[in-house]
């Protein structure tokens, strides 16, 4: 069957708003999440043109059984930004990758994203960046998992206590949306300073100030706000969290958190712990949280993961890895392999004072992995050594040491982004 595979631009007048309404339907299928209704459908709508996104779908061809303005397949992407740890370069994002369960194995996904990375490779963009529903799908197409988070949760009963650390400035409980640019603000000045930070899509306001639960398809209504604020009474943090209620769920589950440093997310984790007819708070935070360490019993936070989050697509070598720390002077001639062919070559990497030089090199491979591998390494969410353990990285014994001193340290990446 010959598909029919187009892109709809969401702020062009002239796009069929059956066929907008259609391609929203077909996400919310593919997710298992509820019809949208009328307040769904201008919530996605105000998220995709604040993105400026790109709507790729595949639809059965006019006058076939089924057909309709319901893609059967879909992937949306748009521009962002990505902290390399470096520096904050543009980000090329992806997401809603869906297919009908009545057009799989068509190789409907594999047209659709690689064409959509061949548009972001031909703009420029050196990175793309995933999230993912399915752990085994995306190696294929370039991507390999470049961020943790783990799962916590948190005992605040009477054995919750800090051994030396104590909040200062004070707390305002708000309404979602009374927090006008705070979230923003608090959010732009970590994502500058947090080696992994992805930037978030536009959709995060109507989030962050209650006004749509994406997972529930309608405004949120348990969801309550709090804001640290710092000595000179400046916000300095917030979180987002819901209680379970007056029964038997004592569960406070944090939704959004943010502090511009490590002390106010630990004031922050104080505030909630204190929540009246509160036992426990779930949240979701990066592999080396400070919490169970600033405790006089860390087992109070039972962990699960950690996890992948961000996945990395390179798509040109030469400046992606030109844009990311290094930790050690040295020269490696490194070759990698690309399925799609965006980034297939060799490489000659020179590091001096912490930034590289990348060139094409006609010379033997010191060094040889993979696209996806790269993208692993990219960001330091893992070591050169245990790829090479994996058997993801092949080469000269002296070489793999080299790379692994220029490619290896700094802090762990982490993302408060999810898209």
């Amino acid at each position: 069957m010959e598909y029919d595979v187009r892109t709809l631009d969401p702020n062009h007048p002239e796009t069929p708003a059956a066929l907008l309404r259609g391609y929203l339907e077909a996400v919310n299928r593919g997710f298992h999440l509820v019809r949208a209704d009328s307040r769904g459908e201008d919530v996605w709508l105000s998220d995709v043109r604040g993105n400026s996104a790109r709507l790729h779908g595949a639809w059965l061809p006019e006058g076939s059984y089924g057909s309709g303005p319901v893609p059967v397949a879909t992937v949306t992407s748009w521009d962002g930004e990505l902290n390399t740890g470096a520096e904050v370069v543009p980000l090329h994002m992806i997401s809603d990758v869906t297919v009908a369960p009545s057009s799989r194995r068509q190789g409907l996904a594999r047209r659709l994203l690689s064409a959509d990375l061949a548009g972001a490779a031909a703009a420029g963009k050196s990175i793309a960046a995933l999230t993912v529903s399915e752990g085994g799908i995306y190696r294929r197409f370039g991507f390999g998992p470049a961020t943790q988070v783990t799962k916590v949760e948190v005992d605040v009963t009477r054995r919750f206590a800090f051994e030396e650390f104590s909040s200062s400035g004070r707390f305002v409980v708000l309404e979602p949306a009374e927090l006008g640019d705070v979230p923003s603000r608090i959010f732009a000045q970590w994502h500058a300073t947090h080696r992994g930070s992805v930037s978030r899509p536009a959709g995060y306001s109507s989030f962050t100030h209650g006004g749509w639960d994406w997972s529930e398809q309608a405004p949120s209504k348990k969801m309550r706000a709090v804001v640290h604020l710092d000595a000179d009474d400046v916000p300095h943090g917030y979180a987002l969290y819901e209680h379970g209620g007056w029964g038997d769920d004592h569960t406070v589950k944090v939704r959004d958190m943010a502090s511009v440093t490590a002390e106010g997310e630990l004031a922050l984790w104080d505030f909630l712990a204190g929540v009246d007819l509160t036992d426990r708070v779930t949240a979701t935070v990066r592999p080396d949280h400070p919490l169970p360490w600033a405790l006089v019993d860390p087992r109070c936070v039972a962990s699960k993961g950690p996890s992948d989050h961000i996945w990395v697509r390179i798509l040109d070598v030469a400046a992606a890895l030109a844009a990311r720390p290094w930790s050690a002077d040295g020269e490696v001639v490194v070759g990698v392999t690309d399925p799609l062919g965006f980034a297939e070559g060799r490489w000659a990497v020179t590091v001096r004072d912490g930034r590289a030089e990348v060139v094409p090199s006609d010379a033997a491979p010191q060094v040889s992995l993979d696209v996806s591998t790269l993208g692993s390494l990219y960001l330091g969410v893992t070591t050169v050594g245990t790829q090479v353990a994996a058997g993801r990285v092949r080469g000269d014994a002296d070489a793999l040491r080299t790379w692994a001193a220029m490619s290896d340290g700094g802090p762990v990446p982490y993302s408060l982004t999810s898209f």
